[in-house]
């Protein structure tokens, strides 16, 4: 598609579930693409609008003022994948109607605010020929390639807040009180609250646990006239030999919703008669929602300036990042191809072991 006889053109949208900072972002991009001549639409609810579900609008400077302290989006998410579906069907049916669409729409280029599967769908869309820029924003702080997401400082702030309020009522009751946090498949979420409150014990999707080190951990305790303890779980978290627990399975297009991994964890310790009162904590949509943190807003703030400065550049097919304090940007296939996960053997983790969390393995 010819552009270089007329203003660029570029639809921003949101996907997965929904992070803090995200209308910061989106407020930095529109006044960082306007001030370079480019023309900003944006699609409701991700891919809804450009797949005609949904409305297609414009988006000018007017539009973005007084969101950039508001929690959660302006434009709506989405966490269905309309190019999930098995090859030959549907899925190309969706890949063919989105380039239908952005032509007669005279859409030069999608810029795409979302975590894991948004990238993997910015990738796929890209190797079509699709021009794509990249903005990582997700609370649970799983895009390969950056050093932190939009949205992870908040629900990190958001955990360790709860897990200090459960600390006063563990103590009065004595009690075990396990706290679920999100994070999917990645531990950021968890490990950064459970070392920021002083929790006892963190388990995290990337560190399979055994239930018995738990145990040990509270008997340790007890030993030192502390009967109580904080146990933070991840909800992808899973035992030794076992799986991750599930509320919903994967359907066509949607990924599996997780759950129940913190009252697994509470019936492991009852099985081996904890001789606690043991009380679990999901905190859910709570990390979602909420102002977000000045970190998060600077952040996105940085990411939305530098995607619109890539899209002026035409340099597309790249993801915004930041990497040693700096922001710059990398080929989304390199950040698909990489997994936001937590090198267990890294200084976040040491940490952890240093002041004596137990994270339910050697």
């Amino acid at each position: 598609m010819d552009t270089a006889s007329r203003p660029l053109r570029v639809c921003l949208l949101t996907g997965g579930g929904d992070a803090p900072g995200s209308n910061a972002a989106i407020r930095a991009f529109v006044h960082a693409a306007t001030h370079r001549s480019i023309l900003v639409v944006a699609s409701r609810f991700g891919f809804e609008g450009l797949l005609g579900r949904e409305q297609v609008i414009p988006l000018r400077i007017e539009d973005v003022r007084g969101i950039l302290t508001r929690g959660g989006c302006i434009l709506g998410s989405s966490r269905v994948d309309p190019f999930s579906l098995p090859a030959g069907t549907v899925a190309l049916d969706a890949t063919a109607k989105l380039q239908v669409r952005m032509s007669d729409m005279g859409i030069d280029a999608l810029v795409f605010a979302g975590g894991d599967g948004t990238v993997h769908i910015a990738e796929h869309l890209a190797k079509l020929g699709v021009r794509c820029i990249a903005i990582p924003k997700t609370i649970d702080g799983d895009v390969g390639g950056t050093e932190q997401t939009c949205g992870l400082d908040t629900a990190v702030q958001t955990a360790t807040s709860a897990i200090d309020a459960l600390h006063t009522t563990a103590e009065a009751h004595q009690r075990v009180m396990i706290v679920e946090v999100m994070g999917r498949h990645a531990g950021w979420i968890a490990l950064r609250s459970g070392i920021a409150s002083g929790a006892d014990v963190v388990l995290i999707p990337e560190i399979p646990y055994d239930p018995g080190r738990v145990l040990a951990k509270i008997r340790e305790r007890e030993s030192l006239g502390l009967r109580f303890s904080i146990v933070v779980v991840g909800e992808g978290a899973r035992p030794l030999g076992g799986t991750t627990s599930e509320v919903e399975p994967a359907q066509v297009g949607r990924s599996a919703r997780l759950g129940g991994a913190g009252e697994r964890v509470s019936q492991e310790l009852a099985s081996r008669r904890v001789g606690h009162d043991v009380r679990v904590t999901v905190l859910g949509h709570l990390q979602r929602g909420g102002i977000p943190t000045a970190s998060d807003r600077l952040l996105a703030t940085r990411f939305g300036a530098h995607a619109a400065e890539l899209c002026a550049q035409r340099r597309f097919g790249r993801m915004v990042m930041l990497r040693n304090g700096f922001i710059d940007s990398i080929t989304i296939e390199e950040a698909a191809r990489v997994p936001g996960k937590i090198d267990t053997a890294g200084e976040l983790v040491r940490c952890a072991r240093a002041v004596g969390i137990e994270l339910g393995a050697s």
